[in-house]
């Protein structure tokens, strides 16, 4: 299906590009098609999270909890995430960072950093499908939220330091690919100057 649909056409670039949201946003499709069209690969902090607690014999709920005990998991978490952006940001060729901290952790690393969001009621339908229920992702994203601002002072909420903010209830799977492919393709370095950035974490 995807072969016919005029949105998969090939993307031409080198740019390093962060993509962020809440679960139920629709990163890990617009990641999947973005990979293919480039040619690139892209690696998702929720499958390093998963990783995390396969390892440790735990549900994603029971990771949570364990990461509000302690910064131990999340720091690790996120020190593997920079050292790959850190790796990626130097070799000049294209690559997606997936995570809900993922343009912070890259910092000026990254050439796009896009948001995602939907209402959650769209959100909450997206996931209905996972292993993860409702109230686990409600607990796992205010868990997240106050973990972020108390470590690195982040909130979460600032969208200001997105290069693209996208609403994914507003168009189809398609014409979220086409909204961001068209920011990609439409990118001009000599712009950056002036532009909102900041210097990767220190984590």
């Amino acid at each position: 299906m995807a072969a016919q649909d005029s949105s998969s056409t090939e993307i031409d670039t080198s740019l390093f590009i962060t993509v962020s949201g809440p679960p139920g946003c629709g990163a890990t499709t617009l990641c999947e098609r973005l990979a293919d069209a480039i040619g690139c690969p892209y690696v998702s902090g929720g499958d390093i999270f998963r990783e995390l607690a396969d390892d440790r014999g735990m549900t994603l709920n029971q990771l949570t909890a364990k990461a509000d005990e302690s910064d131990e998991i999340d720091r690790a978490l996120d020190q593997r995430l920079q050292q790959i952006a850190e790796e990626w940001g130097m070799a000049n060729k294209p690559f997606i960072l997936e995570s809900r901290l993922a343009g912070w952790l890259a910092g000026d690393r990254a050439d796009l950093r896009i948001w995602l969001d939907a209402p959650e009621t769209v959100r909450l339908e997206r996931i209905d499908d996972r292993t993860e229920t409702e109230a686990e992702m409600r607990v796992r994203e205010v868990s997240e939220a106050g973990r972020y601002e108390s470590y690195y002072e982040i909130d979460i909420g600032d969208r200001s330091f997105y290069d693209l903010h996208v609403n994914t209830a507003r168009w189809s799977k398609a014409g979220v690919f086409r909204l961001v492919r068209a920011a990609i393709e439409e990118y001009d370095p000599e712009l950056d100057e002036g532009a909102f950035t900041t210097p990767p974490m220190d984590i």
